[in-house]
């Protein structure tokens, strides 16, 4: 892959694609939360139930807040 000049402005796919990729990591995050909410209801599945949930959280707040402060 090319590198890009400093100077050059993102395209319309690009931003695009950053945004797409936000809303899918939203999306999974939320649904990884409640797959870990739904494990941790037995006992049983309790510490995978955590971990998925914590994993869940982690990438639903990077969807949110991923790229702030950044300029690229």
């Amino acid at each position: 892959m090319a590198t890009q000049p400093a100077g050059r402005e993102r395209t319309w796919i690009e931003k695009a694609q950053l945004v797409l990729a936000h809303v899918a990591a939203v999306v999974i995050g939320f649904g990884l939360m409640v797959f870990g909410l739904g494990l941790g209801v037995t006992m049983v599945m309790l510490p995978v139930g955590l971990i998925v949930g914590v994993f869940g959280v982690g990438v639903f707040v990077w969807g949110l807040l991923g790229h702030l402060g950044k300029d690229e």
